[in-house]
């Protein structure tokens, strides 16, 4: 008979248990693609006594998770603790050091220490997985280590973090500010009562470190990722967004240029005729562009128990297979370190709304701060004809490099005019 691949779980929060219950609940189908069973021997959390709404009865328990990776008789330890440090890292690092293979969806510590763990490792002979670090649901970096692994990338960008996108999507869908849209995710557990690594782009910027090594063969490079988030995104944004012909969308966007490799994060302007500006609430997309294939568009839930249950066991499932992959598609000594590109050397076209006096004049002085900068107007939009009143000016622009953009917003800002600091977000051309 065929040994089962056996597997040690350390976390069982709402990723864990919903890996015990899809192991538990498909392990026939599992069994037979396989051509082996996988069976959970192995299991720590904090408290054990807690319901979690499925049994474990049967499994040893570690009160310790790296005490678990160290002495459990097992073939892989899957990480599902989170954070950059901590247990979670030594439970990784003593996993690895004891020949096993790990399984993470740890976004954070492979966007940090990425590159060391798959030194460790390969020199270990041990396969790294992490097909739930990125999108969840979506088989992302299967699919770029994989299935289109003969195309040079031109370009990854996507959604990577659903609970900015239920965000703007019913920001948008309501008419309500930001504020009150974040309180209904909280409420619906979308997202946590500290929002602040969702809702100011660093989640999604741990994701795109990550796609990005994959996709064009790089050292993962955190540091290297130009980020912002949502929470100046205003409904008067969204508002002018759908009258231009363009949805709000945050992405994580990298491409290699002449500079270097291009990372960044950050509210877009998609035009409305591009798939993803229909990928709406909770949902992920993510679009790779090769030179050979063209452009493939991915599109899950991800997040939630489910989905990133789905994920890991789809790893685990390789594993069990014997199908040992590299953890960045090639050798981590292979890995390139390339330079980031400078943020003030990216060019394209920008959406600006000024909030300013209604009185002769103001226009002038904007577009002259404008024109003394060669950033060159597409279009303007302006509303209000009450003397001395705040009203809203909107303008987007031609191509123009990204330093040129903002040294005309500090000259804009300057104005005794403008009364709010000018709101600033790229269009970009999918």
């Amino acid at each position: 008979m065929t040994l089962p691949l056996r597997v040690a779980i350390a976390g069982l929060g709402t990723v864990g248990s919903g890996l015990l219950e899809l192991i538990a609940a498909n392990a026939e189908p599992i069994a037979a693609r396989c051509g082996r069973p996988i069976v959970v021997c192995a299991i720590s959390a904090r408290d054990r006594h807690k319901d979690r709404g499925v049994p474990h009865g049967g499994i040893a328990w570690y009160d310790d998770a790296e005490t678990m990776a160290q002495q459990a008789q097992c073939d892989v330890v899957v990480e599902l603790i989170g954070g950059v440090d901590g247990i979670a890292r030594r439970v990784v690092d003593a996993a690895i050091a004891r020949g096993k293979h790990v399984v993470t969806a740890n976004k954070a510590l492979l966007a940090h220490s990425g590159v060391a763990l798959a030194h460790a490792a390969e020199a270990r002979g041990v396969v790294l997985a992490y097909e739930a670090a990125v999108a969840g649901g979506i088989p992302i970096i299967k699919l770029l280590r994989e299935g289109l692994a003969a195309n040079r990338a031109q370009r990854v960008y996507g959604i990577l973090n659903g609970t900015c996108n239920f965000i703007l999507t019913n920001m948008r869908r309501t008419g309500r500010p930001f504020g009150e849209v974040l309180a209904e995710a909280q409420k619906l557990g979308y997202a946590e009562a500290d929002p602040s690594f969702d809702v100011d782009g660093i989640d999604a910027a741990h994701k795109l470190a990550i796609l990005a090594a994959v996709a064009f063969g790089t050292e993962v490079d955190f540091a290297g990722i130009h980020v912002e988030g949502i929470r100046d995104v205003g409904a008067l944004d969204i508002q002018f967004a759908g009258e231009l012909g363009y949805r709000i969308k945050l992405l994580g966007l990298a491409r290699m240029t002449e500079q270097g490799l291009e990372q960044r994060v950050h509210p877009c302007m998609v035009p409305l005729e591009t798939p993803i500006a229909h990928v709406e609430d909770v949902f992920n997309a993510v679009v790779v562009e090769g030179d050979f294939v063209g452009r493939v568009v991915s599109e899950g839930r991800g997040a939630g128990a489910g989905p990133t249950a789905s994920a890991v066991a789809a790893d685990l499932m390789d594993i069990a297979r014997g199908r040992l992959a590299m953890t960045f598609a090639v050798p981590a000594k292979k890995l390139t370190r390339t330079p980031a590109a400078p943020m003030d050397r990216h060019r394209g076209a920008y959406y600006i709304r000024l909030m300013v006096r209604d009185r002769p004049g103001v226009i002038a002085d904007v577009t002259a701060a404008l024109r003394d900068e060669q950033v060159s107007l597409e279009s303007m939009l302006q509303r209000g004809r009450s003397p001395d009143e705040m009203v809203p000016v909107v303008l987007t622009t031609h191509d123009t490099e990204e330093a040129a953009m903002r040294r005309a917003l500090s000259r804009i800002e300057a104005l005794d005019a403008v009364l709010e600091p000018p709101r600033l977000i790229r269009i970009e051309a999918l």
